[in-house]
């Protein structure tokens, strides 16, 4: 804000934004580790009786959403993904879909700035 020199204001700004693009990697990196976390083994000893087919269908998820992930990465379109996100139903999907989203408007905003 105080000073005059158009190189620094530059050098600031691409600070900014290099850092905002660390945050989203790192926010990333942290819905992933959540999205894959193994289920305590205590509710399992409490539902013995229907774990095999309620963990088949938890394998299933995460299958369905590693291959999602993957299809996001693809996609190169904010309004693509934000078809799908209208489409989507599971709450994790519709995570996966914003985080790909703002991962996309980050990259605009920085090929921008360049």
């Amino acid at each position: 804000e105080a000073t005059l020199d158009l190189a620094e204001r530059r050098r600031i700004r691409s600070a900014i934004r290099e850092l905002q693009r660390q945050e989203l990697e790192r926010d990333e990196e942290t819905l992933a580790s959540k999205r894959f976390r193994p289920e305590r083994s205590g509710h399992r000893q409490d539902d013995k009786e229907n774990w095999p087919q309620s963990h088949c269908l938890e394998e299933e998820q995460q299958a369905a959403l590693a291959a999602l992930s993957e299809r996001l990465e693809a996609i190169t379109s904010v309004e693509e993904l934000t078809k799908l996100l209208r489409a989507a139903g599971e709450y994790e999907e519709r995570k996966l879909i914003r985080a790909a989203i703002r991962k996309l408007r980050a990259e605009e905003i920085e090929g921008e700035a360049l």
